[in-house]
């Protein structure tokens, strides 16, 4: 005898059972969860890197500044102080700032002689600067130009070596 109609449908259907479908939308939920953590993990860190790669880069741009600044001092004359002029003044040295008579870049491939000081203004290492006067003028000096060397700046120690003309 031959099993009935009904039952030979049942035994060619062919599938997944509710519990077989259970596990795989809870593997493919895990795996979901994982992929966007670490998608998440991946920015967060490429985020933090961009920071401090853009801190280092400031403090590389400011340390190449500093370092033209510095080598372009205009040395003091050697025939002395000019009638009328300020003599000795070339350079002036503190603790927490420096002033000194130098060659500020323009920009355009040129440099002017400028009057610069380096500060602590506001936890900011800032520049600033007139241009230099060979000449006594009786006219008002024009207003500092200031610029932003480094942000967030906690303290500035400036040692000198040598002894102090005075």
């Amino acid at each position: 005898m031959s099993p009935p109609a009904n039952d030979r449908a049942f035994a060619r259907q062919g599938g997944f059972t509710l519990l077989e479908m259970v596990v795989v939308v809870t593997v493919l939920g895990f795996l979901i969860i994982g992929l966007t953590q670490g998608v998440r993990t991946g920015l967060t860190l490429w985020e933090a890197q961009s920071r401090r790669v853009g801190e280092t880069a400031e403090l590389d741009a400011a340390a190449r500044i500093l370092r033209a600044l510095l080598s372009g001092i205009a040395p003091p004359p050697a025939f002395g102080p000019a009638v009328g002029g300020t003599g000795g003044e070339q350079l002036k040295g503190a603790a927490a700032s420096l002033a000194f008579v130098g060659d500020l870049p323009t920009g355009l491939g040129t440099t002017q002689r400028a009057d610069i000081t380096l500060e602590l203004s506001g936890g900011r290492l800032v520049l600033r600067w007139t241009p230099h006067r060979h000449e006594l003028s009786t006219a008002a000096a024009p207003p500092p130009t200031e610029a932003e060397l480094v942000s967030n700046v906690e303290r500035l120690d400036l040692a000198y070596w040598g002894t102090s003309p005075s």
